[in-house]
């Protein structure tokens, strides 16, 4: 008989309020991809003579994004000054430093 099929996502639930199942739901669609949707997905195909599976691991890459975005700091001679650059991305972004162009 035909099967059932069913998505489990491991170790966690599928995203709720973004996730639609298409083609009798052998396809899952996941809209809006955020980093948290990372990880191992299940496909479970069941009938009254037995079950069958298959983990998909989905990886979402992101390009480099500010969680804080730096701000201009404005000296006097003598002050002490914080510069703070927190980016995060997939891969994790490398951050650089330079003053005016050149590498510090």
């Amino acid at each position: 008989p035909t099967p059932v099929i069913r998505w489990i996502k491991e170790g966690g639930e599928l995203p709720a309020n973004r996730t639609f199942f298409e083609n009798f739901k052998k396809t899952l669609k996941i809209i809006d991809v955020s980093e948290a949707d990372s990880g191992n997905y299940k496909c479970i195909a069941r009938n009254t003579l037995g079950s069958t599976h298959h983990v998909i691991s989905v990886t979402v890459k992101a390009a480099p994004y500010w969680i804080t975005a730096p701000r201009n700091l404005v000296l006097s001679p003598g002050e002490d000054g914080t510069l703070i650059c927190r980016a995060n991305g997939n891969p994790k972004p490398s951050i650089s430093w330079l003053a005016n162009a050149v590498p510090i």
